[in-house]
């Protein structure tokens, strides 16, 4: 391989293909050329040797249209030096581009000389002394020095490979039909000895021909080698005599391990090698000193000690609220090949979720102040950006429940702890400013969109229109951060509108689903019923599901059908054709919560998993317009400790679910206690009270409703009319699964790593990216596995979205209970299409 062919396709092309935008900064206007023939149809490269003003129309001209999709990758050539700093960036035109994608060179890796090294692995020395001659060969120079693999015939041939760097590469990590021609062969072992001392000055110790033996003493000699030159300390002394390659093949050592850890194919060969050589040398007893201060580890995880101690470090600087050095040390480690075990990657996403939650509490803390000045200016501050402070936190907490059971020592929990301290503290601070809006502007806000509205103006107006078919979607606790995450999921479905409600108090069930009825403006009211409160419409009690849906069968009559959105979902509810309103209930975020509280989190996944399923069916059976609505929202009480409650006020009062008073009573500084009317209530009730605070008059509550905070009151309205295409079908492109590289049909971990790749460029739509949901199924099609959250795997919906080529790893959460065989399922997220299934076995014992 040329030189250029080599900086080409092994440096600039896998840069353009994984960023999409590439920056190119040449002043010896050495690669300009190099550059220019990288151009193709869906490559544009922009030139600004020429023209400055031109070149610069012409790469924004450019990034429009790759913003477009009507390109796929963009390279800018800049044949000036790159800025080092700041003020030099702010000087560059192109900075830009660097920001939005890569830059050429990165670090002295892609140095002109480093580049020749890596190209040349075993004509290291001619290089460094063509280079001592004239500090800039030119191309062709290199392209003449030694004679590159054509000095090894049998490895050539046997391993299919040209160049000594490919055939070093293969000799690690053969494929199983070079590993069968290299064992059925011994005329390439001298070749292999000699190609080894050429290129590192390793004088192979074994005797052995053949290839696992060679191949373990080289792994041991490689690996040892990178963390050997990372190593900024010296080795301690029991180590100074493990063989180690010399300073001038340090490129060429850092290289091959960046293949083997980068290469999909080569991860799980590489762990498993890593892993013998770690204990062999016992490396982590011999450096446990240098573990305790893990910057003296330098900067690569080459073994599995270090990824750990960089673990630990980076927790250690997000406790001590040095955010930068936390999120440095993720930045270069959460992707590590070390996350190809999922106990790891569990506990890098959990490090993760709560660095950004800290980060992003810490930023809208500074400027609550700004948006805090009345209850109107509040609630629009928690619609437009507030409320990313609960989806942060749910994630976390969803990142918490899927890894808590796993960390029996507690290493994460103080992490885990300063993740709800921080949340707890904003969230408290937002709440006071709150209840002291509320209790001089009342509820709800005047000219908002109340949920007493949502029937008569979105449901009622469709269903005059002849055959118009309108599905209601009611959805218990759907509070508004996971409706902007439901609507995100459902753009592609049609056109679709999310609106913020107002829900009534007290924010719970009867009266919330009360309120989503016909005529609930007018004719909804609380009755005190033997000690208990009854909500009716009109006179007529509507506390049940009964109740409910007979106000709308009234009214609709035969156009209208009602059932559970999990029977519908399940094809256990068949659809009148005659039926233009269909009313699907769903309670299962508010159970899971009220029940399952530790699990529930990850429930959330699930139940927008099932609407957005749901809506494909009735885009299926006919409907257009369909519309989501909910009873209340709901606040995740995790950071609260021991006995963190509050007392309730004397006076009659009667107490609804925990967060609410009704009655009559005296006023005390923990509470605020309205009239009723003030709180839009209206009833056999005088007063409204409740705490100021986010506590309930019971401790131990994790979840609660019931109460006045955004969380329970504001809630999203989403109106979808269905009129988009399908996602597009794969046909010849697949999805592929494997697990271990197909070398394992047998999992030995509850939270095992497949890897995902789509095989195909030809057959997608013009957006260029495929979303696709992994689960296990036993054999009766009971989930038993789900992909774990966080990473690539959308916390909200849980699937994860590749462009084509791309390869990913996704590690899958294994129920608790099970143990037995199942199947690993790529599926379509809105029709449960099958795309791609692996037959598996558990290994472990429940």
């Amino acid at each position: 391989m040329s030189i250029t062919e080599f900086i080409s396709q092994e440096v600039l092309l896998p840069r353009l293909a994984k960023h999409q935008v590439l920056a190119v900064y040449d002043p010896e206007r050495r690669y300009r050329d190099l550059c220019l023939a990288l151009a193709s149809e869906q490559r544009e490269v922009v030139d600004a040797s020429e023209s400055s003003i031109d070149s610069r129309l012409a790469a924004l001209n450019a990034l429009g249209r790759l913003g477009n999709q009507e390109i796929h990758e963009l390279l800018v050539y800049v044949p000036t030096p790159k800025p080092l700093n700041e003020e030099d960036q702010q000087h560059d035109p192109f900075a830009l581009y660097a920001a939005c994608g890569a830059v050429f060179p990165e670090g002295d890796g892609d140095d002109y000389q480093a580049l020749c090294l890596k190209a040349k692995p075993d004509d290291a020395t001619q290089v460094r002394a063509v280079f001592a001659e004239n500090a800039n060969p030119s191309f062709a120079v290199i392209d003449a020095i030694g004679a590159g693999g054509l000095g090894w015939p049998n490895l050539r041939a046997l391993l299919n490979r040209e160049s000594s760097r490919d055939i070093l590469f293969d000799l690690l990590a053969p494929s199983p039909k070079q590993q069968t021609r290299l064992k059925d062969n011994e005329a390439w072992v001298k070749e292999a000895r000699d190609l080894l001392k050429s290129s590192f000055g390793l004088r192979l110790k074994t005797k052995g021909k053949t290839w696992s033996s060679i191949a373990d003493e080289f792994w041991r000699f490689l690996l040892f080698s990178e963390f050997a030159f990372d190593l900024p300390e010296s080795l301690p002394a029991a180590l100074e005599g493990v063989p180690r390659a010399s300073d001038a093949s340090r490129l060429l050592v850092e290289d091959l391990c960046d293949r083997l850890r980068s290469d999909l194919r080569t991860q799980a060969r590489y762990i498993e090698q890593a892993e013998r050589v770690e204990q062999e040398l016992d490396l982590a007893q011999l450096c446990a000193q240098l573990c305790a201060q893990p910057t003296d580890l330098g900067t690569r995880d080459t073994f599995a000690f270090e990824e750990r101690a960089f673990l630990r470090q980076a927790m250690a600087a997000l406790l001590a609220d040095d955010s930068d050095q936390a999120r440095a040390i993720l930045a270069q480690h959460r992707g590590s090949v070390w996350t190809g075990k999922g106990e790891s990657q569990a506990q890098w996403d959990l490090l993760q979720a709560t660095a950004t939650l800290v980060d992003t509490c810490a930023d809208l803390d500074r400027v609550l102040g700004d948006h805090s000045a009345g209850l109107e200016t509040l609630v629009d501050f928690y619609v437009r950006q507030l409320r990313e402070m609960d989806r942060l936190h749910r994630e976390f907490e969803q990142a918490v429940s899927g890894y808590a059971w796993q960390d029996a020592e507690g290493l994460m929990q103080p992490v885990i702890d300063q993740g709800r301290q921080v949340y707890g503290q904003l969230a408290s601070l937002v709440q006071q400013r709150f209840t002291q809006h509320l209790q001089h502007t009342g509820w709800p806000l005047t000219g908002r969109l109340s949920n007493t509205e949502v029937f008569d103006t979105l449901v009622a107006p469709p269903l005059q229109q002849s055959g118009q078919r309108v599905a209601y979607l009611l959805i218990d606790a759907l509070r508004y951060e996971l409706g902007v995450a439901l609507e995100r999921q459902l753009a592609e479905d049609g056109q679709v509108e999310l609106r913020a409600a107002m829900a009534p108090l007290p924010s719970i069930t009867p009266v919330g689903m009360a309120s989503l009825l016909p005529a609930a403006q007018a004719g909804l009211r609380l009755v005190k019923t033997d000690g208990e409160i009854t909500p009716t419409l009109h006179d007529q009690a509507v506390t049940t599901v009964t109740q409910r849906m007979d106000v709308i069968r009234k009214r609709y009559g035969q156009r209208f059908q009602q059932g559970r959105l999990d029977d519908f979902v399940l094809k256990k509810l068949k659809l009148d054709p005659d039926a233009d309103l269909l009313v699907l209930r769903s309670v299962e975020i508010d159970s899971q919560f009220e029940n399952h509280p530790d699990s529930a989190p990850g429930e959330l996944t699930n139940a927008l998993k099932r609407i957005r399923v749901a809506v494909t069916m009735l885009k299926a059976q006919g409907f257009r317009e369909v519309i989501i609505a909910t009873d209340h929202g709901f606040f995740m009480n995790t950071h609260a400790g021991p006995g963190d409650s509050c007392t309730k006020p004397v006076g009659d009062w009667l107490c609804v679910h925990d967060r609410c008073l009704l009655g009559q009573g005296a006023e005390d500084r923990h509470h605020f206690n309205l009239p009723t009317e003030k709180l839009g209530v209206r009833g056999d009730f005088a007063r409204l009270a409740g705490p100021l605070s986010l506590a309930a008059y019971r401790s131990g509550l994790t979840y609660f409703h019931g109460g006045a905070s955004l969380q329970e009151l504001v809630v999203p309205v989403i109106r979808l009319q269905l009129t988009a295409a399908d996602q597009p079908k794969l046909q010849q492109a697949k999805v592929a699964l494997s697990y271990k590289q197909g070398m394992s049909r047998h999992i030995t971990t509850r939270v095992p790593v497949f890897e995902v790749a789509v095989e195909s460029q030809d057959l997608f739509s013009e957006d260029g990216e495929f979303e696709i949901l992994l689960e296990a199924q036993d054999k009766k099609g009971n989930v038993v596995g789900e992909a774990k959250p966080g990473g690539l795997v959308d916390p909200a919906s849980g699937t994860i979205t590749l462009k084509p080529g791309d390869q990913v790893k996704i590690t899958l959460k294994m129920s608790m209970e099970y143990e037995g065989k199942f199947k690993v399922l790529a599926l379509n997220p809105n029709t449960m299409g099958l795309f791609a299934q692996l037959d598996l076995e558990t290994d472990y014992t429940v």
